[in-house]
């Protein structure tokens, strides 16, 4: 360029942009969320509602524990939660969230209960009241640390007045519920087998429950049958078991357990009616066995070989004598190992029941079954039907699950540990037990088996079963309410809730809930605490649970119980005088048990509809929720309970959708552990990208399996937050100064406008689909795959030289347009995601103190704009431009060309209707080429080809003329026009 020739850069339409590409999102962040808590973003969208009688949508949280600083899980979960209740919000629903706590229970009492050991405390020297203020004081500090954490992810909702379950109101309708159960006549007391822990010595409830790997001892125990039966096919005369010499009697009934410490509460031994049984003898034994020579074992033939293998015995040690029917065995009885043990005061002498179960299997083990029906469901059952529970149950385990001190050979010895050794909790029960039973000759063989067992989730110890006195939520018994639209009892409403009211996101969960409820026994409701809501009920002292008169129903103590807990909460039930307080003048105190046993933390949260969604202004108008949305383990959990819960008090389940989510893993798809130093903190990501980058990570997993996270996939979400970007950043310099006056109509606009506004329709019919059906990853992935490859790499690649050098033209106009039309729609699609930074785009082309996206819905996109057959011709004019930017590109690499501008190839097209597609649209814009030339001609040999794009040659030519100086486009008319160095088009946009 000579150095007279005008510098033309200044009489271009650059972009004009505050925006800065580095979005330093951990620095604004903070910022902008205490811009929204000034303008009151949340009660500004409630009272829009109210004006523009909006439907309502109810997200209702599912509360976390307040204990401890947030996990990644958590949000995982919030942000899912948030981008919910947002989109909902943005396509025209009132969409209300109110967050909330779970406040009462073992997790926070164990946390006192640890800070009293430190001390050398002791907390049953300690009121309970005083306890209970020490732990509501506990959870109010934490709900303060996990409310500003929660926020600090972008997260709206009702953060100046959340829910509670230890407000005073709540802990009063949870009361109020609870009464219902009393009142309907699903409330009992039994006396069943359930998951114990001994360490925090209390009934522990499914969902408090989890199964980690733990080491057990075995042991192979010989029962001897006392009482042999009739031989199937013996004959006439033969006294009973005296066929082939009696070869039963005095043989032993082989039954093999992982729980050593259960057989001292053995009652009985069971088998199964289609097993196939034989009598087994030993021929010859090694040195160390406990076997002789002369011994014989009933087995089940599927597993006779291993039981001897683990006896030490050899294939040629034994031999099966005969076959023993289910017959021969129905009348056998059997004898207890250590019956006349010497120093058993005849503990066990008494003869042990043997009969067939439906339970028994030959899967593993030997056949049989020991039954000590006071730790195990399966036998408490049997036994309950047969009617010979009180010949069956023990309580030879305790509270802190030793046995009770007066219990032969093994009083005081205990099941586990007070604290691990090493992370071992075994105690000295178990040892115990294999030592008095090796001394009596009892055992077979021992030895210890890795399996999933259940640990208590609170103290990571192993749990037991054992028989107590529980309060329980009857789920067959007829619920006495009236409320029978959808069954009888709990589980008939709950199933028929599963499948005919609840939408489950994804399907499976509906699988997973009706197995569980279908096949669960009834709900415990006692914990044996102290931090909670009690069980507030009276029963009468002398009375059996079967009485009618057990349990005091009185509307008037009801209430006076509630009006309490109101003004001074549930700490009122253990507060002196309490018992005559609620009885009143109508009862006589000493002929009724105050229970102080507390509720089931999950009947808490369970009970949370009803202090949230049906008693709050701002809760549901119908007292049920849109949506539950929690993780998997929530099935046994929160979605459980809430289900039991509901069905009980108004008979049908509290929600309409439950939507569930996966676990967070590491980066290599490994669970996370402090110990392993692979966990991700979400105050850590925070911190070095961004809320809105692990907001991004959520939005672009998939949460129906577990998710992934790391370093590496944090730097992956990182990159495409960054195009993004660079995509609203491009609209809003190209928009600089846009006009309302500026604006044309679609009809005016050139084709290729058009087609955008067509994308436009398909994206606002997939995007409020994908909303709808909380199909986040597919919203993202659409609008994603739209800024990044039909906007950035194509439409904003074609029309920057429209944008940045056209003077006021229509095509200018057109594309201008589009950009605003686009700018409304991709800010107000993606915020719901990227919540801080389209709050950024937003204000920085809408500034203004009242000024919000999240005060926007998303705009309606007329049915207009869609025209497929246009977006059928501009798919064919694409599909032809790859294979001439492709060729261009080789050129460029080998820097035969500088730009594509630099080119004028020659397309050959083989396709007649392909050609005339080519021809309609200026192609050589669309190949941002400065001219292009169009042939039916069969390409030669040298031409550029792409397999993909068949039909479609293209031969390199470059452009002939001068270089315009301000397009830089090459045309033969530069320097022919009033503007020196310049084409037409420039020269006129000059004036």
């Amino acid at each position: 360029m000579c150095s007279d020739t005008p510098d033309y850069k200044d009489t271009l339409n650059l972009p004009q942009t505050d925006f800065p590409m580095r979005a330093g999102l951990p620095k604004r962040e903070p910022e902008w969320l205490e811009r929204w808590n000034d303008l009151g973003i949340y009660t500004r969208l409630r009272e829009k509602a109210e004006g523009e009688a909006r439907e309502p949508f109810t997200l209702h949280d599912g509360p976390p524990y307040a204990n401890g600083h947030l996990h990644i899980g958590h949000a995982l979960n919030k942000i899912l939660k948030d981008m919910v209740v947002r989109s909902q919000q943005m396509m025209g629903r009132d969409a209300r969230y109110i967050p909330g706590w779970d406040c009462h229970g073992l997790p926070i009492e164990w946390k006192i209960e640890e800070q009293y050991r430190a001390k050398g405390k002791n907390k049953d020297e300690v009121d309970i009241v005083d306890f209970r203020q020490e732990c509501r004081r506990f959870a109010e500090g934490w709900i303060d640390v996990q409310r500003d954490e929660f926020k600090r992810l972008g997260v709206t909702g009702k953060w100046s007045k959340p829910y509670l379950t230890m407000d005073f109101r709540a802990e009063r309708i949870i009361a109020e519920e609870f009464q219902k159960f009393l009142m309907n006549g699903t409330l009992y007391q039994g006396s069943k087998p359930v998951m114990w822990s001994p360490i925090e010595k209390t009934a522990l409830a499914e969902a408090e429950v989890e199964y980690h790997d733990k080491e057990s001892f075995t042991i192979w125990v010989k029962f001897e049958v006392i009482r042999p039966g009739p031989r199937a096919g013996a004959s006439d005369g033969e006294a009973p078991g005296q066929a082939r010499g009696g070869e039963l009697e005095g043989a032993h009934v082989v039954i093999w357990t992982t729980t050593p410490w259960t057989i001292p509460s053995n009652k009985a031994v069971v088998y199964g009616e289609d097993i196939a049984y034989g009598l087994y003898e030993v021929t010859d034994t090694p040195e160390e066995c406990w076997a002789t020579v002369g011994d014989r074992f009933l087995l089940a033939d599927k597993l006779a070989a291993d039981v001897m293998a683990r006896a030490r015995l050899e294939d040629s040690m034994w031999k099966r004598v005969r076959d023993v029917s289910t017959d021969e065995l129905s009348s056998l009885t059997l004898q207890h190992p250590l019956a006349g043990a010497e120093g058993g005061n005849g503990e066990w002498d008494a003869p042990r029941d043997f009969r067939a179960a439906d339970f028994v299997t030959d899967e593993e083990g030997t056949g049989f079954v020991h039954c000590a029906p006071s730790h195990g469901m399966e036998e408490f059952e049997l036994y309950r039907g047969l009617g010979m529970l009180e010949e069956v149950i023990t309580y030879n385990v305790t509270e802190d699950g030793t046995f009770r001190e007066d219990l032969p050979f093994f009083g005081g010895k205990a099941i586990l540990r007070a604290k691990p050794k090493k992370g071992d909790w075994e105690g000295d029960a178990n040892a115990a037990v294999i030592a008095k039973l090796t001394e009596v000759g009892g055992l077979l063989a021992r030895g210890k088996i890795k399996h999933s067992y259940p640990h208590s989730w609170r103290s990571k110890a192993p749990v037991i079963y054992r028989n107590t006195p529980q309060w329980f939520a009857a789920i067959d018994r007829e619920v006495g309410d009236g409320q029978d639209t959808y069954g009888k009892t709990i589980r008939e409403r709950a199933l028929r809730s599963i499948d005919e009211l609840v939408t489950w996101t994804p399907r499976t969960g509906r699988n997973r809930l009706y197995s569980m409820i279908e096949a669960r026994p009834d709900w415990v409701l006692s914990r044996q605490r102290a931090w909670g809501v009690p069980l507030t009920c009276f029963v009468r002292k002398g009375a059996m649970p079967t009485d009618p008169e057990f349990l005091l129903r009185d509307g008037k103590v009801n209430a006076r119980i509630l009006e309490a807990f109101e003004a001074e909460g549930a700490d009122a039930w253990y507060k002196d005088g309490a018992k005559e307080r609620f009885l009143g003048e109508d009862y006589d105190p000493d002929e009724w048990i105050k229970v102080d046993d507390i509720l089931d933390v999950w009947f808490d949260s369970g009970s949370t509809h009803a202090f949230v969604l049906r008693d709050r202004d701002d809760g549901s108008e119908d007292g049920l929720a849109d949506l539950y949305l929690e993780g998997t383990d929530q099935h046994r959990g929160w979605f459980h309970s809430s289900m039991l819960q509901a069905c009980g008090t108004m008979g049908r389940a509290p929600y309409r959708g439950v939507l569930t989510h996966g676990f967070t893993l590491d980066g290599k798809g490994n669970k996370m552990s402090k110990s392993l130093g692979n966990t991700v903190a979400p105050d850590e990501v925070v911190q070095q990208y961004g809320a809105d980058i692990l907001r991004l990570w959520v939005a672009q997993s998939d949460y129906t399996g577990d998710l992934r996270i790391g370093p590496e996939i944090l730097k992956g979400t990182a990159d495409s937050y960054r195009r993004l970007r660079n995509t609203m950043r491009f609209m809003l310099g190209a928009l600089a100064h846009f006009r309302e006056e500026d604006r044309i109509e679609p009809a005016d606009m050139p084709e290729l406008e058009r087609w955008v506004l067509h994308r436009l329709a398909e994206l606002d019919r997939k995007v409020r689909t994908g909303y709808s059906a909380y199909d986040f990853q597919g919203v993202f992935q659409a609008l994603f795959q739209f800024c990044t490859v039909d906007l950035s790499a194509f439409y904003f690649d074609v029309r920057k030289d429209v944008l940045y050098c056209d003077g006021d033209s229509t095509r200018r106009r057109a594309a201008r347009t589009v950009l605003d039309l686009l700018f409304h729609r991709l800010t107000t699609w993606l915020a719901p995601v990227l919540v801080f930074t389209m709050e950024e785009v937003w204000l920085e082309r809408f500034p203004g103190e009242e000024s919000s996206i999240h005060l926007h819905d998303m705009p309606e996109t007329p049915d207009a704009w869609f025209d497929e057959a246009l977006a059928a011709k501009w798919a064919q004019v694409r599909r032809a431009r790859r294979a001439v930017t492709a060729a261009l590109e080789i050129e460029r690499t080998e820097k035969v060309i500088g730009s594509s501008l630099e080119a004028a190839p020659i397309v050959h097209v083989r396709d007649g209707e392909t050609l005339e597609v080519l021809k309609s649209v200026n192609f050589e814009d669309v190949c941002i080429t400065s001219d292009i030339a169009l042939t039916p001609d069969p390409a030669p040999a040298e031409a550029f080809r792409m397999p993909e794009v068949d039909g479609v040659a293209v031969v390199f030519e470059k452009a002939a003329g001068r270089k315009c100086q301000r397009c830089w486009k090459v045309l033969p008319d530069v320097g022919a026009h009033a503007h020196p160095e310049t084409c037409k088009r420039c020269s006129d946009a000059l004036g």
